[in-house]
């Protein structure tokens, strides 16, 4: 997504508002390795130093799910056999690995292709045509499936600092998966075929953001591709910056909700505008983490 004037899937109007992370101005791994990351090869991954409020919160904010026997998560499950392909995962985690693995070798990352629909089920049906997407299309198909599969999952979109300004490569997309073996969210790179970890933890967005402003040397992989993580870190950092979700989070119910959650780092500007062109609406900003990454219902 480096570079792409659309990054991230935003500033494309014709997409569905019915799609949460495609909402109003079009907004916007798995593994088998752990690869170190070498501290000597981090300075300038990251534009600015953002802090959020991490502290107790009364923000409450209704996020909604979809849970697996919906009828469309059933087509897609057994269309795509996905218990087969997470079979023998002994945890949750080891799924997500499993999928997300799966999703990436699918095609190879396009950046200026875009689906006729923006569902998993019709991505996939086109990528059996021999077509190719972006980063987008990665976090699409890996939430929705990881959704099928009982796992909560979003599509999230990130934004650089100077979100506003910059003409294009201001967004990158990935999902994230609340891993109940381990209590948390975590974060998936489908593009890069990229789980972060800190001590062999997987971590959210903000927990990478934050293990990299603080220059952790335990910081790793999982991957099953040939990501690297002094590259994959660098590049990822300056994305780090504005996070943000639908608030609902189900996969393909043409009813719901185009409103947004933005996490915006404590004395930044809230953003209105993506690369100078596209307004942000529909969206509720805070900086709290713990009301960002609540637990779903």
């Amino acid at each position: 997504m480096d570079g792409e004037s659309n990054s991230g899937g935003q500033g494309v109007r014709r997409f569905r508002c019915w799609w949460p992370w495609l909402c109003g101005f079009g907004l916007l791994c798995a593994a088998v390795a752990i690869i170190g990351y070498p501290t000597a090869e981090r300075d300038g991954r990251m534009m600015g130093n953002p802090h959020y409020d991490d502290g107790p919160t009364t923000e409450s904010y209704g996020f909604r799910w979809s849970t697996p026997d919906e009828p469309y998560l059933q087509r897609l499950r057994t269309e795509y056999s996905l218990e087969r392909i997470v079979g023998g995962a002994a945890d949750d985690y080891a799924k997500v690995r499993a999928l997300a693995l799966w999703a990436h070798n699918l095609w190879q990352h396009h950046g200026e292709n875009e689906p006729r629909n923006h569902d998993p089920i019709s991505i996939l049906e086109e990528v059996r045509q021999g077509k190719k997407f972006r980063c987008v299309e990665y976090a699409v198909v890996i939430s929705g499936c990881l959704n099928a599969l009982g796992i909560p999952s979003r599509v999230l979109a990130l934004k650089t600092e100077d979100v506003e300004t910059r003409k294009s490569g201001a967004g990158h997309v990935v999902a994230e998966a609340y891993v109940r073996d381990l209590d948390k969210w975590i974060l998936v790179d489908g593009q890069w075929d990229v789980i972060p970890l800190l001590d062999e933890i997987p971590l959210s967005a903000v927990e990478l953001q934050q293990a990299l402003a603080e220059n952790r040397p335990e910081l790793a992989i999982h991957t099953g591709s040939d990501s690297k993580p002094a590259e994959y870190f660098k590049w990822i950092g300056p994305y780090l910056f504005y996070l943000d979700v639908s608030l609902d989070n189900r996969v393909a119910v043409a009813d719901r909700s185009c409103a947004r959650l933005m996490l915006v780092p404590v004395g930044a500007k809230k953003p209105t505008v993506f690369q100078q062109d596209f307004p942000i609406r529909d969206m509720v900003y805070t900086h709290s983490v713990r009301a960002f990454y609540a637990k779903p219902g």
